[in-house]
């Protein structure tokens, strides 16, 4: 948060840091002293700073340490959230605190502070990376995360003095990141709080409307509410359930939701209270369960049982809609103590517990689980990793089943692909077919609850880039991406390597002859770590082979063989790296002349390709010659179009003839003349090369009822 020089230090002896010292009874007293210590060193290190509002800038970690203190996280946490802004907003380092206050508590500080001392090109890269060492720190310790939350709550709180602007922004970050973070790890009420805060400060009329609305309701439904309340616990002392019932309103940030995506008006939310039933133990949530269904109708549908499948943040709970008196709908949720502190808390509800005998709770466990998976995710694109993280927050989860009974959480949407990575990388990178349900399913459909998920694997499969339009989970769209990257960088570092070799040959120069210090030249003066990277450059595009050759002879007084006309053989099977354009679709026998444009590497298009004419004389530098190199068994897509006569049975005689001539049907369209006399076929077939081509053609003359056959040439490059 924002500070200004100040002329008053701190206080050392206020009245909330004695509330905060009183606190502070749970820890051992070498952690007191460590806390003490701490505090007085903040204090001096924020000395003449203020915050924006007038106040001391120390009032703001002793806030954050309270909320940490409330968690009853350890002293090193403690000491960690009254020291986190000293780094970044003093002149303190790291290894003073490590110094003074030893590593555990550096460590937690350098993963809280932000990365000022670098130098990026937008916000939006600096929050990404930002939000990256911040995400890693979490992944190694969960305290960084908590104290991070703590530290955006006690913010979003005392946001008055910051500019319109300012606050706007934080909050919508707050509502895109840190909000779900702490959904995530099940601070419900910390969730709730950030929700509504972000919403008063970026909306502020709408939330002063809707709060007055909410207090004149509350007015007016009182006498249901507590009757609704009073039948609830008559009926559960009755069934002999020892019960503790209270009222729960929904906050004013998920009714505006509401609102706006059902399009309702307020008068129309009726759901806007609930209630709250803690019992025991579990199978008194059952009997509760039973006895409310007899005091009012259940909704159909509106059951769900997250006591039997917990929620991936640990979130317990029965839920269960109910139809009131005057027919209004009561939403009902029942669940034990222990339950109770984790839906409030989450993962801080446990935190004595993490490092008990038992190896820790699942919660604990499933967190763990999910925090290492971000640590997969990791791209050397610091945006697209915040990408893969902010979708992977999504709260809404679907329960599937693997084939042994396990249970595993998905995000809603999430297809088959979504549960092979899940289940683990290698399953991703080679399914090649899926059962759900024991029905044969294609890669790409969505799974829903209470599916039973079969993957079937294949050595030979691979990730396909068009994955990335089904997958909704960040570790699958991480590893696919990684994939095809990696494959696609080896596939252009060799493509890259003959586009250079072929121009050393036309030059006069064999590669072999040049002397290994002109290649490490090379390589410096390109800017490179090897000649690999240098190649993969040449191969995306990204450098011209004619630019790199003569900077790698530049400084060689070499005698140059007789130049000789050297053209780069193809096979049209290399991959990602070498594509063939859509507009003339290419075969072997086209005469082809091929393209380096930056980022697709090389595309080839055949000589009289109408596309390619205006920029083969206005930017002859990026064409070179390529020719076919013949490859058997490889099938190339290629349009053509049949003119036939209106007769019965003509498309299935059609159809024989292509498969008769060893060609496989890919997409069939017809367009019928109004007349009727005639229909235009167009077809999608495979052939392996012009001399297949011409035999498909030949053999589809033969038939009588055939007036006209032409290859087609696409429109768009």
């Amino acid at each position: 948060m924002d500070q200004v020089p100040s002329s008053h230090p701190p206080a050392c002896e206020d009245p909330a840091y004695r509330v905060f010292l009183d606190s502070l009874d749970y820890l051992s007293p070498a952690d007191v002293r460590r806390i003490k210590d701490a505090y007085a060193f903040s204090a001096h290190a924020h000395s003449g700073q203020t915050r924006i509002s007038g106040e001391p800038y120390i009032t703001h970690p002793l806030a954050v340490a309270g909320a940490v203190v409330e968690w009853r996280m350890d002293g090193a946490a403690v000491a960690a959230a009254l020291l986190h802004d000293v780094l970044e907003d003093t002149k303190t380092s790291k290894r003073e605190l490590a110094d003074q206050f030893g590593r555990e508590v550096a460590d937690l500080v350098d993963g809280l502070s932000k990365l000022d001392r670098m130098e990026f090109a937008s916000y939006q890269e600096a929050q990404a990376e930002n939000f990256r060492k911040m995400l890693m720190a979490m992944a190694r310790d969960l305290r960084v995360v908590l104290i991070k939350l703590a530290d955006r709550q006690h913010n979003l709180q005392t946001m008055a003095g910051v500019r319109p602007d300012k606050r706007r922004r934080i909050a919508i970050e707050t509502l895109d990141i840190y909000a779900p973070i702490a959904l995530r790890l099940g601070l419900n009420k910390l969730y709730r709080e950030m929700q509504d805060l972000s919403f008063q400060l970026i909306h502020p009329h709408r939330a002063q409307v809707l709060s007055r609305a909410l207090r004149a309701a509350r007015g007016n439904r009182k006498e249901m509410l507590s009757r609704i309340q009073g039948g609830i616990t008559g009926k559960l002392a009755e069934a002999g359930l020892h019960a503790e019932v209270f009222g729960r309103e929904k906050s004013l940030f998920s009714i505006y939701r509401k609102m706006r995506e059902k399009r309702l008006s307020f008068s129309q939310v009726l759901d806007l209270y609930g209630f709250r039933v803690i019992v025991d133990n579990v199978p008194s949530c059952y009997l509760a369960l039973g006895a409310l269904h007899s005091l009012f109708k259940p909704v159909p549908g509106k059951f769900k049982d997250y006591i039997a499948i917990p929620k991936g943040n640990g979130y317990q709970s029965l839920h269960t809609t109910l139809i009131g008196p005057y027919g209004s709908p009561v939403e009902v949720q029942i669940r034990t103590v222990e339950m109770h502190q984790v839906a409030q808390d989450g993962v801080a509800a446990h935190w004595l517990y993490k490092d008990s005998e038992e190896g820790g709770s699942d919660l604990h466990i499933r967190t763990h689980k999910w925090l290492q998976s971000l640590l997969e995710m990791q791209s050397n694109d610091s945006a697209e990793f915040f990408e893969n993280v902010k979708i992977d927050l999504f709260p809404d989860d679907v329960y599937v089943f693997t084939p042994k009974g396990k249970i595993m959480a998905l995000p809603r949407g999430a297809t088959v692909i979504d549960f092979a990575y899940n289940v683990h990388t290698y399953i991703g990178h080679h399914c090649s077919a899926a059962r759900v349900n024991q029905d044969l399913v294609p890669l790409r459909t969505e799974l829903r609850n209470g599916d039973m998920v079969e993957i079937i694997t294949s050595p030979q499969a691979t990730p396909n880039p068009a994955w990335l339009n089904h997958v909704k989970t960040g570790r699958a769209r991480g590893k696919i991406r990684h994939f095809l990257r990696t494959m696609r960088n080896e596939e252009s570092s060799q493509l890259g390597e003959r586009l250079l070799r072929q121009e050393l040959l036309t030059l006069g120069f064999v590669p072999l002859s040049i002397p290994a210090e002109a290649w490490d030249h090379l390589v410096k003066t390109c800017g490179k770590k090897t000649l690999e990277d240098v190649y993969t450059d040449i191969g995306l595009g990204k450098r011209l082979p004619s630019v790199v050759a003569r900077r790698l002879l530049a400084r060689e007084e070499l005698s140059a063989d007789s130049p000789s006309h050297v053209a780069l053989a193809i096979h049209g099977t290399e991959g990602m790296a070498i594509q063939l354009a859509r507009c003339c679709q290419p075969i072997p026998g086209d005469p082809i002349i091929g393209s380096i444009k930056k980022g697709s590497g090389l595309v080839i298009h055949t000589h009289d390709c109408p596309t390619i004419r205006k920029s083969r004389s206005s930017e002859p530098h990026q064409w070179i010659d390529v020719e076919w190199e013949p490859e058997e068994g490889k099938l190339f897509d290629i349009r053509i179009k049949v003119e036939v006569r209106n007769q019965r049975g003509v498309l299935a005689q059609v159809a024989a003839a292509i498969a008769e001539a060893g060609s496989n049907i890919e997409r069939v369209a017809m367009d019928p003349d109004p007349e009727g006399l005639h229909t235009v076929l167009d077809f999608t077939i495979q052939v392996a090369h012009r001399i297949h081509l011409a035999s498909v053609m030949r053999s589809l003359r033969h038939i009588p009822e055939v007036t006209r056959i032409s290859r087609e040439r696409g429109a768009e490059v």
